[in-house]
């Protein structure tokens, strides 16, 4: 019975994406809407200060400003 669910299972899993993929439109990236306005493009010195270099120096902050903060009795 486990054997004959299982593959019940899988079969409406496979179906339910298969039919997500079909129904879905294309994006259509590379047709512009109105009011569309794309921004500059980053350099890679730019992108990895965003999305390396300040959620480090955030998280440094953050834990800095616990350990200064921490009013624990030090052991």
């Amino acid at each position: 019975m486990d054997k004959k669910n299982a593959l019940r299972a899988g079969a409406v899993t496979a179906g339910t994406t298969l039919m997500m993929l079909l129904m879905s439109s294309p994006a259509l990236a590379l047709t512009r809407d109105d009011g569309d306005d794309p921004a500059p493009k980053l350099s890679v010195a730019e992108t990895l200060g965003l999305f390396v270099g300040a959620p480090i120096a955030l998280f440094l902050v953050i834990a800095g400003l616990v350990m200064v903060l921490d009013r624990s009795k030090k052991a």
